[in-house]
This record gives C-alpha cells, structure tokens and sequence, in this order.
C-alpha cells in the first residue's frame, strides 16, 4: 500500500452470518472470503426495524 493512501469499502447485507454459507455455491469459500473481508475491518451491527421496511409498511 502506497503511503497516504486509504482505500475504503462499504458493503452491507441483511443477512446474518449463520446465513451466508451458500453466497458463492460453496461454504468453505464463502467462509474464506468473508473471514479476508472482515479480518481488518470495523463491523457496525444494526438492530430493529428498516428504514425499508418502515417505508413499505407505511404505503401498504
């Protein structure tokens, strides 16, 4: 990594980890590839209801 430089990323996902076997077709390489996305990165963990589904709610 070059000096001064920070790369960032954001993904987001409403499943929960117990749940994300089959992304790839094959555990051990969803397995392999979450533990390299998550190894050095902050988790922020969101409890409740949706905005989403607030929404939906409200026009159904």
């Amino acid at each position: 990594m070059m000096a001064g430089f920070v790369k960032e990323l954001v993904i987001t996902t409403n499943l929960q980890f117990g749940l994300r076997n089959h992304i790839f077709g094959d555990p051990i390489l969803t397995e392999a590839v979450i533990d390299r996305l998550i190894q050095h990165s902050q988790l922020l963990l969101f409890t409740g209801v949706s905005f989403h589904d607030k929404e939906f709610l409200l026009h159904s």
